[in-house]
């Protein structure tokens, strides 16, 4: 009775502790890409609460690079989501982080589109054609050569041009500037009834390591609880979507701003994806194999340079038990 009373006793502090300090937690490109929306169901639906946590709000950003910033930007969250080659490449300029979870372990969220009128009709027909990507050393500049590569063809048998944006490539591919273009989650789900797939990303490519959880030497010395509880209330949301994709849909249209069909589409895309096995949402447990492929894509379009250590910057102990084992 003493042992159980000081279990309880010490959980309870734990508890207090955790929800003593309003946090914010950094995600990269939340309420525009798909990477982020467990976050937000996890709000919605009161995961972080229910593990003792204060989270009063997702701070969104641009890209990797901007969400590291932010993280270590004064005393900085502890914990943010952010694409793997950012953190490489932050690592390798002398920022001290560690890999905590591996939350988007494939890129089903790409899809390759033409307009509905295009010649072209699989992979096959793109030798001659301009393929847009957003910008260069992006995911999309890495994987359209990746893709490239796999199918067979030579540098610049496809000319690849950059559009900017996914937005903008959209615009390009509408005004005929380019013959393929991008188009990711739940962009797509929005504009597919206007173009036409010609590859998709769960079919053309293997499972790429694309979103992961990252915090900093400090943090994960000082804020391991912190770092357990936000891990466990990701990985409920995404059980969450996978078994309530309604519900779901309805909290992402409210927080993407976008229509409820839409939402549900993307979710119901993603949630029934499998890429050679791998889901697109993962619980938080690293697949290794998966982020070394994402990390050499990057490497042959210039994002990155030098070796990773990855036994040093990957720090599995704030993972639950069952997803500790590194695949």
């Amino acid at each position: 009775m003493i042992k159980l009373r000081t279990y309880l006793t010490c959980a309870l502090l734990t508890t207090a502790a955790l929800s003593a300090k309003a946090e914010e937690l950094v995600v990269s490109n939340f309420g525009v890409s798909a990477n982020g929306m467990p976050f937000g169901v996890a709000m919605a639906k009161g995961y972080f609460k229910a593990e003792g946590l204060n989270i009063t709000g997702l701070i969104s950003s641009a890209g990797g690079g901007t969400t590291l910033r932010n993280m270590l930007a004064g005393s900085g969250s502890p914990y943010g989501e952010v694409n793997p080659v950012a953190v490489v490449a932050a690592v390798m300029a002398g920022a001290d982080l560690r890999i905590v979870s591996d939350n988007v372990l494939t890129v089903a969220e790409f899809v390759w589109a033409v307009r509905a009128d295009s010649p072209i009709k699989t992979i096959k027909d793109l030798k001659g054609k301009k393929m847009g990507y957003t910008n260069p050393r992006s995911t999309s500049q890495a994987l359209a050569n990746l893709m490239l590569e796999r199918a067979g063809y030579k540098p610049g048998e496809v000319e690849l041009v950059k559009t900017g944006g996914f937005g903008e490539g959209v615009a390009a591919l509408e005004s005929g500037l380019v013959d393929i273009v991008p188009i990711t989650e739940p962009l797509w789900s929005k504009y597919k009834g206007k173009f036409r797939a010609v590859v998709v990303a769960s079919e053309a490519l293997p499972p790429l390591g694309n979103v992961v959880g990252v915090t900093t030497a400090e943090h994960a010395e000082k804020n391991g609880e912190f770092i357990k509880a936000v891990i466990r209330a990701r990985r409920k949301a995404v059980i969450f979507m996978r078994e309530q994709p309604d519900e779901a849909a309805e909290i992402v249209a409210k927080q993407f701003n976008i229509e409820r069909e839409v939402a549900k589409s993307a979710i119901l895309n993603l949630t029934k994806s499998k890429t050679e096995g791998v889901e697109y949402w993962g619980e938080g447990g690293i697949n290794l194999t998966g982020l070394k492929r994402m990390i050499e894509a990057q490497r042959k379009v210039g994002a990155i340079s030098g070796e990773v250590d990855w036994n040093k910057l990957i720090d599995t102990r704030f993972l639950p038990p069952d997803l500790k084992t590194v695949k």
